[in-house]
């Protein structure tokens, strides 16, 4: 199989390629240089796996939730290289991307990750693994704010992993939560090379849409929204 997956959701711009097996990657944190970055980083993939656009099976998409603009920008280059090459696209959750990268890293039995939504909120998610390539949702994802999160339990605090940026940029968060989470992963931003196994899954289990039917995951549908409560 050969799919590309890409991801601006946060600061990081990553990119990645399966090549029946073999992955070829890309992944640069720099802050509001995705439109620069992207581009080339695609380019320079491909041009590794000596493959054009139209020798993928499909477009894997980090598709958030995350930085509106940035994922703005991977949609808009996901749906054109999808479009131009008749391929479809495999939406896949930037969330749940960061905590396969703590799973396949560390012996969690769940990761909840939360990223900066800025207002003072997170985008929230929980995971625990079902298989080497599939998540499962402990709860839907959603925004928080930086209060104690109520499906978490102390009895598996053990377990619990914490990652993403969040947890940094709200410590009041991570102070809410102390009882029900064990540690802090070091895993702050969505790499390209985890979509990929998680987008396999998805397009076995037929989970693909055409590019015209995409719609990135905000959770906030407005960025001047204020925040519940």
């Amino acid at each position: 199989m050969k799919l590309l997956a890409i991801d601006t959701s946060s600061l990081a711009c990553s990119v990645a390629l399966d090549l029946n097996g073999e992955i070829i990657e890309r992944h640069e944190e720099q802050a509001r240089e995705h439109t620069r970055l992207l581009m080339p980083m695609i380019q320079a993939i491909l041009a590794d796996g000596a493959l054009r656009t139209e020798d993928l099976d499909a477009v894997v998409l980090g598709n958030g939730p995350g930085s509106f603009i940035g994922m703005r920008i991977a949609a808009s280059v996901a749906q054109g290289i999808a479009h131009g090459a008749g391929l479809d696209i495999v939406p896949v959750s930037s969330l749940a991307a960061v905590a396969a990268q703590v799973f396949e890293e560390t012996d969690a039995e769940e990761v909840v990750v939360a990223q900066d939504a800025h207002m003072n909120e997170v985008y929230l998610g929980a995971y625990r693994q079902e298989s080497a390539n599939e998540l499962a949702e402990i709860f839907p994802e959603r925004l928080q704010t930086q209060t104690r999160i109520e499906e978490l339990s102390p009895e598996q605090a053990t377990g619990c992993v914490a990652a993403g940026f969040g947890w940094e940029r709200y410590p009041d968060l991570a102070a809410a939560n102390a009882a029900v989470i064990g540690q802090l992963s070091g895993v702050q931003h969505p790499h390209a090379r985890y979509l990929l196994p998680l987008g396999a899954a998805a397009l076995s289990n037929g989970v693909a849409i055409s590019p015209a039917d995409l719609v990135p995951a905000y959770l906030r549908s407005k960025v001047a929204e204020k925040p519940a409560g």
